[in-house]
C-alpha cells in the first residue's frame, strides 16, 4: 500500500511540474515594468548622480532590463534590483525622457511608461537669486545679469539713487536703471567699478567678474568683434529696441540691454538699446575695460569707461 501511495505522489508531482513547465513555455504575456525612481517631472541640478530604479515581473522570469534615456539604450541589468546609476555631469541641462524595457525568458518584452526628468544648471548668489548657466567654448557664463545686493561676506552693497551722490562716489554702489525695481528684475542691477573691484567680492563662490582677457576669449570664440554681438544678444524686440540687428543668441549668452548710469551727472541712459558689461581689468587709475552691444549693430565694442559709470555685470565660472 505504501508503494502505491508513493508512486501516485511521484506521478502527481511530475504532472504538476510538467504542467508548470508547459505553462511557462507557452507564456506570451509581456513583463510588467515600472520606473519607481525618479518620479515623473522630477527636477535635478546638472551634475547630480541619479539612480534610476526599475521593477520588472513575469511568470517566466526576467532575463534582462534595459534603460533608455532620450531613446538611447544606456545600460542593461540582468539581476534584481534593476538599477542604472546616471551621472548627469556631462548631460545637457534640459528635459530628458526615460523609460525601461524588460524581456522574459521566452523573449516577450514589456516597456514602462516614459517619464520626464529636467536637469537645471544654475548658480545662486548671496541674496538667493538664481542664475542659469551656459557653456560657451571652454567658458561657463551666467545667462542673466547680476542682481546681488551684498558682497559674498554678507556686507551690504549700498543702493544709491541720488544722481549727485552717485557721481561723487569712489566706493562700491548699485542701482536700478531709472531707479525702477522693475528694470532691475529684468535687466539686473547697475554697478560702479568700485563694486567690481572690492576685495569683499560680489560674485558667488566659484565665480568671478570676467577679466578683459576672459571677455576677449568669448568674443574670439564667437567669431570676432564684428559678429559676436549678434551671437550674444537675446533675439527679438521684447527687451531690445528694433531692429536688434544680427541677433541670433546662438551662443546662449542672452545679453539684455540694461543701459548705463553716467559718471558725471549720475543720469540714466540707453535701456533697451545698449548693453554694457564691466570687466575686472583696470585701464588706469580712472577707468576700466568693458564690452558694449548695440541694438542696431552686430558688433561687440571694447572700451574704457570711467570707474564711476554704472554698468551691468555678468559673471564667469572660475577655473582652478
Amino acid at each position: 500500500m505504501k508503494k502505491t501511495v508513493t508512486v501516485l505522489v511521484v506521478i502527481f508531482l511530475s504532472l504538476l511540474i510538467f504542467s508548470c513547465d508547459k505553462t511557462t513555455e507557452n507564456d506570451t504575456e509581456a513583463p510588467t515594468v515600472s520606473i519607481t525612481y525618479p518620479a515623473n517631472n522630477s527636477e535635478f541640478t546638472q551634475g547630480t548622480v541619479i539612480t534610476i530604479e526599475v521593477t520588472a515581473d513575469d511568470a517566466s522570469g526576467i532575463k534582462e532590463v534595459k534603460f533608455y534615456i532620450d531613446n538611447a539604450n544606456v545600460a542593461t541589468d540582468d539581476a534584481a534590483p534593476y538599477e542604472y546609476v546616471w551621472d548627469t555631469g556631462t548631460t545637457k541641462d534640459t528635459t530628458h525622457t526615460i523609460y525601461a524595457k524588460a524581456w522574459d525568458d521566452n523573449d516577450n518584452s514589456g516597456t514602462s511608461s516614459t517619464i520626464n526628468v529636467t536637469l537645471t544648471n544654475t548658480v545662486t548668489d548671496y541674496d538667493g537669486n538664481v542664475y542659469h548657466i551656459v557653456k560657451i567654448g571652454d567658458q561657463e557664463w551666467m545667462m542673466e545679469n547680476l542682481k546681488v545686493t551684498h558682497y559674498i561676506n554678507g556686507e551690504p552693497i549700498p543702493e544709491v539713487t541720488d544722481n549727485s551722490t552717485w557721481a561723487g562716489l569712489s566706493t562700491g554702489a548699485w542701482c536700478n536703471n531709472n531707479n525702477d525695481a522693475g528694470n532691475g528684475a529684468i535687466y539686473g542691477h547697475l554697478y560702479n567699478w568700485y563694486t567690481v573691484n572690492d576685495s569683499r567680492i560680489i560674485a558667488p563662490e566659484g565665480w568671478h567678474v570676467p577679466t578683459d582677457d576672459d571677455l576677449q576669449i568669448l568674443v574670439d570664440y564667437l567669431g570676432g568683434s564684428s559678429v559676436a554681438g549678434g551671437k550674444m544678444k537675446e533675439t527679438g524686440t521684447t527687451h531690445w529696441n528694433s531692429p536688434n540687428t544680427g541677433a541670433t543668441n546662438e551662443s546662449g549668452f542672452t545679453a539684455l540691454p540694461g543701459g548705463y548710469r553716467d559718471y558725471y551727472f549720475g543720469n540714466f541712459s540707453n535701456i533697451g538699446s545698449h548693453a554694457y558689461f564691466w570687466s575686472s581689468s583696470e585701464d588706469n587709475s580712472n577707468s576700466a575695460w568693458n564690452r558694449r552691444l548695440y541694438n542696431d549693430y552686430s558688433e561687440v565694442y571694447r572700451g574704457n569707461y570711467n570707474k564711476k559709470y554704472g554698468l551691468s555685470v555678468r559673471c564667469i565660472r572660475t577655473v582652478e
